[in-house]
């Protein structure tokens, strides 16, 4: 159903995109316009792929993301406004390729664009929340209080709470299927401990001829918040869904991460020499930042990163805000994320990979292992940068760590090519996009 609807939004996208282009040829050269058309689409082309990709930065497909009409007419002119500036800089920087006159051009179809994707995403998310799926949630726990609670507030996910049964002696004993078929309810989502009383599994099964899909709660979380609600999950569940060994992904993964680390290395040799004099200047003590992390199948590697903080400094094992001991210079090395630079090496040695969960120095991976189901992180390599860190601020306490291990686990649970494509991009956002 998401998955649907973000494709929607997006093609929707494209066919307005090239809509624009062709009222600004019609607009501009109503006497050949099959021909200046046939002219200005390629060139545009390339334009719109940066147009998209910065429509996804500006989180312009998330639909956890709620709107107001006016907060869409803001975020669409500002994502437009930086679409046209690097346009702009890409047909100066390539003009022989681009061989257009930008300004008024870019101007118009910005401005068209602007309208027509305004208009039918107003109406394309008033349409969302006028056909959103009837469901029914059955038991109950506190994650699915929070749950019911976020659908009902975000009717732009797609989803319409009709009914609530909490006590499970009500499945069996009332008319389930005629108060379902009385709300129109399509979809059931069954608390995982209910899947386990004999009586309950029977009362459900009976809804399926009425042609009501149901879904275990876990799964239907997973797919709402893109992670793994661990309270409600059992080691069977793990054992069902959790893939140790993934040779072709684990070789691929492999080759492009030596491949990438040695030409980002070879690039970025020159500023890391530069930064590694300026960190040198603008405090004591050494350029270079090591420390024991855990890696893979819990073993124990060094991680280089560059030094942000003072070298005698002391204190908690979490970076705090407004940390006293971070340096000037290194507040500005941990905002642009040029401190991780140095772990190219490790990454290219295979201690950890660009994407996976965070390294964990020991102390804390200690204190952490006593979460459930915590070791299930150390299935894979842990990364540069991954789905816990982009979809959720860094831990400073044990409740935090705890959440940022369900985003872990899903990522070992849904690690592939693809996914691991989506935090990169998601990354590129988060060091070039301010935080709103």
């Amino acid at each position: 159903m998401q998955n649907l609807k973000k494709l929607t939004l997006f093609f929707n996208d494209v066919i307005l995109l090239y809509a624009s282009l062709a009222l600004m040829v019609l607009l501009r050269y109503p006497d050949g316009f099959t021909l200046q058309f046939n002219i200005h689409a390629g060139p545009f082309s390339l334009l719109f792929v940066i147009w998209l990709f910065i429509f996804y930065l500006a989180d312009l497909y998330r639909l956890k993301t709620p709107r107001t009409s006016a907060q869409l007419a803001k975020t669409l002119t500002r994502t437009i406004l930086v679409c046209g500036v690097t346009s702009i800089v890409a047909l100066y920087l390539f003009s022989p390729f681009f061989a257009l006159t930008p300004k008024t051009n870019l101007v118009l179809v910005g401005i068209f664009f602007l309208v027509l994707t305004y208009l039918t995403r107003t109406g394309l998310e008033r349409f969302m929340r006028a056909g959103t799926y009837a469901i029914a949630f059955l038991g109950n726990s506190p994650l699915i209080t929070e749950t019911v609670a976020f659908l009902e507030k975000n009717q732009q996910t797609g989803y319409r709470v009709e009914l609530w049964i909490k006590d499970a002696s009500a499945i069996v004993a009332d008319h389930i299927p005629e108060r379902m078929r009385e709300k129109e309810v399509r979809l059931v989502v069954v608390a995982p401990s209910l899947l386990e009383d004999i009586p309950t599994v029977n009362s459900i099964y009976s809804l399926l001829p009425f042609e009501m899909d149901v879904v275990d709660f876990s799964d239907f979380y997973e797919q709402v918040f893109e992670k793994v609600p661990l309270s409600e999950l059992s080691v069977n569940w793990f054992l069902e869904h959790v893939s140790t060994r993934r040779p072709f992904y684990g070789l691929a993964k492999r080759t492009a991460d030596v491949i990438f680390s040695f030409m980002l290395g070879v690039i970025l040799f020159p500023l890391g020499v530069l930064l590694g004099i300026l960190i040198r200047l603008t405090s004591r003590g050494p350029a270079i930042f090591t420390q024991k992390r855990t890696g893979k199948s819990n073993k124990r590697f060094t991680v280089v990163k560059f030094r942000t903080m003072r070298a005698s400094a002391t204190g908690p094992l979490w970076t705090e805000e407004h940390d006293t001991r971070i340096t000037g210079f290194g507040k500005f090395l941990r905002a642009t994320h040029l401190d991780e630079i140095p772990q190219l090496w490790n990454i290219f040695k295979g201690d950890i990979s660009f994407t996976g969960p965070r390294p964990e120095r020991i102390e804390l991976s200690e204190q952490y292992a006593k979460f459930p189901y915590y070791e299930m992180r150390h299935l894979v390599k842990p990364g540069l940068t991954g789905w816990a860190q982009i979809n959720y601020r860094p831990s400073a306490s044990l409740e935090e760590a705890y959440e940022k291990l369900c985003y872990d686990v899903y990522y070992v649970k849904n690690r592939s090519l693809f996914l691991d494509f989506l935090i990169f991009l998601r990354t590129v956002k988060h060091v070039f996009v301010p935080k709103r």
